[in-house]
Formats: C-alpha cells, structure tokens, sequence
C-alpha cells in the first residue's frame, strides 16, 4: 500500500493510492496510522469511497511534521566512502560501525517541492538520494533478526547538504544537514509488504537530467538489521521516526572538478520500487 500526506480543503489529509487515484483514509495524520499498528493497516485497507486524480493534487511528505529529527546514516555505501576521503586528501578506510547524524524536523520538505537557496548562507549545496525507511513498532536495544518486525515502509529521502558548512569549524554535520527544506522526502510511504528484499533496489539522482548516482542497496556497507540494531542501542525508536540509509557515490563535492547545486537546477531522486521525487532549487 502507498500511503501519502496532500493538501485538500480542509487541511492535510492522509490518503492510499491505488493506481492513478487516491482514497482518502479518516482518523487523522499518517503518523497516528503508523501508531495503530497492524490494526491501523487492516482498517486502511478496507477503506473504499470516492477517489482523488493523484495527479490534480498537491503532495506533502509523507510525514511533514515528524515529531523528531531525521536519523542519517553516514558512509554506508563503500563506493561514497572512498569518494569522499580521496576528495578530502584521506586514506581509504571502511567505517567499522555505522555513523549516524541528525536532520532539524524543519528540514523536511514536500516531494516535489522548492529547495531553498540563500547564497548568504552556503554556496555549495549537493545531493544525495537515499532510501529512507519509516519505523512502525517502538522498540530498544532490538536484536538484528527482529529489525524488520520494527519497520513500517520505506520512502524516498535527498538528504541536501550544504558542504561548506557541514565541513566547516571542525565538523559541523548537523549545522551543514538542517537548512530549512534540506530533506524532501516521499512522495508515499510504501507499506514494508510490497517491499519483498530492501537490499536490492536501485538509487539513483539526476539534475537537470543528467544522471550523477547510480547504484544499488546491494552495496550497503551496513544492511538495515544492523543499522536499526545499532541505532536502537540505548536509544528507543518510536513509531514515525525516519532513517536516511546512506547515499551511493556520485556526490557534487567529489566530482573533478565539484559541482554544486545552484538556483534553477531540477534534482530527481529516485528508488526502484518506492518512487521518485523531483525538487527545483529556487533563490531564497
């Protein structure tokens, strides 16, 4: 089942899609369908009733107001690993344990929505498509051959960086990752049961239709049952909570010579089997 967040005329509302239409689902935001559980899925599915054309209507993120940042996964993909040490003048070294950082809730934006560009702010904004994958069952400490019982669906995320200031004062990834509107994501939630083998699916970025990353999550350095059984350490996953998994190589920073996004460039991220998205970045 593909699950969205739209605009209608009574606010945000939560819909299924079923081919070219969308149903729309009662009993509030996507997050609260998430919190039910299996009973909240039974219930959706069963729901019949007039449809939406999907493409008359204007798509949220899945979840436009996560009750807490967006968990990152740095340097899962080896390819990305070495790209970004050698463009950094490092010795190639796989990670031994899986680097996670955040994203501000203030970063997520609509799928196919603007991505701002403040020249006073960074001037080296980049891309980086992503799965992303949302958590359905609450959980800590989880063993790895439980993780998938935890997982709800799995989205599309481009985790926008600004480079210079993510690389700047020592390190600042938090600060470089959570610019306003830094993290479109969707343009649904697809429900894990359509999803038969995550670690199989093709991740690619275009801008301006040229393509820049191309791989598969075939090449995680870390799978998703260790990423959410080291994430979980200590640290309770709730229900809602999103998890970029890593970007392929292909990054703007790398490339000979870098290449940054500017005002005008159109990015379209996609995942096989999930969906794509397409943001336009506009001068602020």
């Amino acid at each position: 089942m593909r699950l969205i967040t739209y605009q209608s005329v009574n606010g945000l509302q939560v819909g299924k899609v079923e081919g070219e239409s969308v149903i729309a689902l009662p009993g509030g935001d996507l997050l609260s369908l998430i919190e039910r559980g299996p009973e909240g899925l039974t219930q959706a599915r069963a729901v019949t009733g007039t449809s939406n054309n999907l493409a008359a209507l204007t798509l949220c993120a899945p979840i436009p107001n996560p009750r807490r940042n967006i968990f990152c996964v740095g340097h899962n993909y080896a390819a990305h690993v070495a790209e970004s040490l050698r463009a950094k003048g490092q010795p190639v070294k796989m990670p031994e344990i899986p680097v996670f950082f955040t994203k501000a809730t203030t970063t997520v934006n609509a799928p196919y929505g603007d991505i701002p560009f403040d020249a006073s702010v960074s001037t080296k904004i980049d891309w980086e498509a992503e799965l992303g994958l949302v958590i359905g069952q609450p959980g800590k400490n989880i063993k790895r051959e439980n993780a998938l019982e935890h997982v709800f669906g799995y989205t599309v995320v481009n985790d926008i960086s600004a480079r210079d200031l993510q690389n700047s004062h020592g390190g600042q990834f938090f600060k470089g990752k959570s610019l306003d509107g830094a993290c479109p994501m969707g343009p649904w939630i697809v429900t894990k049961d359509e999803v038969p083998n995550p670690h199989a699916l093709r991740v690619t970025c275009k801008v301006n239709g040229e393509l820049k990353q191309d791989s598969t999550t075939a090449d995680f350095i870390f799978d998703i049952y260790a990423l959410i059984e080291w994430l979980s350490k200590g640290l309770t996953l709730l229900p809602g909570d999103v998890i970029a998994t890593g970007t392929p190589s292909g990054v703007g920073f790398a490339r000979t010579p870098p290449e940054f996004l500017k005002p005008g460039d159109v990015v379209e991220s996609a995942v096989e089997g999930i969906g794509m998205i397409r943001n336009r970045v506009v001068a602020a």
